[in-house]
């Protein structure tokens, strides 16, 4: 059986399952302002520090919600050249979201972590499709900051 052959058994007998959970992350108020600088998105609530203590209702700056859903690809696991996600695996190709929600802020000083659960894997010319939610995790908070479905192409 090909590599992508025994991946997508694999896949296929792990839907419904969680299949990740990444580490936890602080997240600073240099990552903050670095993804906004990448952005321009410089609103207050994000990189004013003094002002987002006195005016936001967060009781000080939040991280942006587009910065908690591009984590994606680094707390997956999927950056690293040297631990491909599943053997054969040469590319990882985001391929886009069905679905994207944020229920809570991610104040500056929380640490995140990712859970995913495979959703659905289908074959594509040349390699594999999966779709999996990606759920961004507060450590001490009940609703999640992130939850999205993901899709993503593997090339063997």
């Amino acid at each position: 059986m090909s590599e992508q052959g025994a991946v997508h058994e694999l896949l296929q007998s792990r839907i419904g399952s969680e299949i990740h959970t990444s580490e936890w992350l602080e997240i600073t108020q240099e990552r903050v302002n670095t993804f906004a600088e990448a952005t321009s998105d410089h609103q207050w609530i994000h990189v004013d520090v003094e002002r987002a203590r006195r005016e936001s209702p967060w009781g000080g700056p939040i991280a942006h919600g587009y910065l908690t859903l591009s984590l994606y690809p680094m707390l997956r696991g999927l950056v690293s050249a040297e631990t491909p996600v599943y053997p054969g695996v040469r590319n990882v190709i985001n391929y886009g979201l069905n679905k994207l929600r944020f229920p809570a802020a991610v104040g500056v000083g929380n640490r995140v972590r990712a859970r995913c659960t495979l959703l659905g894997v289908e074959e594509v010319k040349g390699g594999l499709q999966i779709t999996e939610q990606y759920t961004v995790e507060i450590e001490g908070e009940e609703k999640p900051a992130c939850v999205a479905e993901a899709i993503m192409r593997l090339y063997f």
